[in-house]
């Protein structure tokens, strides 16, 4: 638990902002144009995640040279300080300027503390595992996450239907954010205690020594190679995950006219779904391998995401929530295979650094733009269903990824 959970809050706060996008646009970028103000949104939105990469390299030089626990923890103390400050912010009706940069700062330091936190995670939980579960064990990392969006998507239904929008745009946008210092709080007292075994290459260093040479300087020499194709093969994850489950709900309420409480419904119904796909796509990793796992549904994701958003198109609730879940059982297939895949791709002694840069930067240029560029194809490049072709073109970088991939799932990690 003290090692999947901290993926709830880092997905909670990315749910909540991408669900009151449109709110929070109006009220740190006013303009006369929604789409405008959309658009800065999703761009502060993407800002934090080009902290990633440089959350990676802190955050896993920490777990490299003082252990997991340490990085876990630093990262959970971080990330819970910003999401409670986001709902303490300033407008700029009130604050001017100062308020879309003091939202910009904690979107960076949020992003800092993701770049650790999601990499760690599925370090700590890989290395910890019973062989032969470690496809079941770090999908928790992923129930995690898919519990933080389904907590958000689930009260950002009950503020939009209980509220009235002039009282959601005021205040009840803050809401969710301030609650966010609960689950901080719980996690936190979580980490300070969880057990860090020292196996798999994971050793619990003293503070203050350093493994020579440099985490960074060994993982680019050792798994270099490894590290380019580990970014190719979570492109997919960034593009696809986005797109359907932070973009989809602005995009059906933008969109296609379904009410945002029911817009949120429906992927709250979606999330729920994926959750309970995540531990059966794990053990089935398992028991089959990753690389079949990755195939099948990288494949299905290049060859359903343009169909599903015609299907969309079609603005009935029913139609919209088929597709949605469609997407959700490809999505939690390939999000569940590929974490413990990345870590059985990298070398030990520097795994955390390795793993959080190739993943990081990915998410950086992908995952964080994926909810920009699909509102740009769509109110720019006026194509309704550009979002699904341009999850497609992802998938397929990453498919092409996984085929020349090494299957490592039937191999323990050693020290090597």
């Amino acid at each position: 638990m003290a090692g999947a959970i901290g993926n709830m809050l880092e997905s909670y706060d990315s749910a909540a902002y991408g669900y009151f996008s449109a709110v929070i646009g109006s009220n740190f970028f006013p303009s006369a144009d929604p789409t405008a103000s959309l658009l800065c949104a999703f761009a502060v939105f993407a800002a934090a995640f080009f902290m990633r990469p440089i959350g990676g390299a802190v955050f896993g030089y920490v777990g490299d040279c003082y252990g997991r626990k340490a990085a876990l923890v630093l990262s959970t103390g971080l990330m819970t300080v910003s999401t409670f400050a986001m709902g303490c912010l300033p407008t700029y009706e009130t604050a001017g300027l100062l308020a879309p940069a003091l939202l910009v700062l904690l979107r960076l330091g949020q992003g800092l503390s993701v770049g650790g936190e999601n990499t760690s995670s599925a370090i700590y939980l890989t290395e910890t595992a019973a062989h032969g579960r470690r496809g079941l064990t770090s999908s928790l990392a992923c129930v995690g996450a898919i519990g933080g969006i389904l907590a958000g998507s689930l009260l950002g239904a009950i503020v939009t239907s209980l509220l009235p929008f002039d009282d959601v745009r005021a205040w009840g946008w803050r809401l969710p954010f301030l609650v966010s210092v609960i689950l901080g709080a719980a996690i936190f007292m979580l980490r300070r205690y969880m057990d860090e075994r020292p196996l798999d290459g994971a050793p619990t260093r003293p503070l203050g020594r350093s493994p020579q040479p440099s985490p960074l300087r060994t993982a680019f020499s050792d798994d270099g190679p490894a590290m380019v194709r580990a970014f190719a093969m979570s492109v997919a994850v960034g593009g696809s995950f986005y797109v359907v489950f932070v973009y989809l709900p602005t995009y059906m309420h933008g969109v296609l006219g379904l009410a945002q409480g029911t817009a949120l419904f429906i992927n709250s119904t979606a999330m729920a779904v994926y959750m309970v796909c995540v531990p059966a796509m794990g053990a089935l990793s398992d028991h089959v391998g990753r690389k079949p796992v990755l195939i099948a549904t990288s494949a299905g994701l290049v060859l359903l995401s343009w169909p599903l958003f015609l299907l969309f198109a079609r603005a009935d609730a029913v139609s919209i929530l088929t597709g949605q879940i469609a997407f959700a059982v490809l999505i939690a297939g390939y999000c569940t295979a590929i974490p413990v895949a990345l870590v059985e791709m990298f070398k030990a002694r520097s795994r955390c650094t390795a793993l959080a840069i190739s993943f990081n930067c990915s998410m950086a240029l992908v995952g964080g733009t994926a909810p920009l560029a699909a509102t740009w194809i769509v109110h720019g490049l006026h194509l309704p269903s550009g979002p699904g072709r341009y999850v497609a073109l992802l998938s397929l970088v990453s498919l092409t990824a996984v085929l020349g991939m090494k299957d490592r799932s039937g191999t323990p990690l050693t020290l090597r």
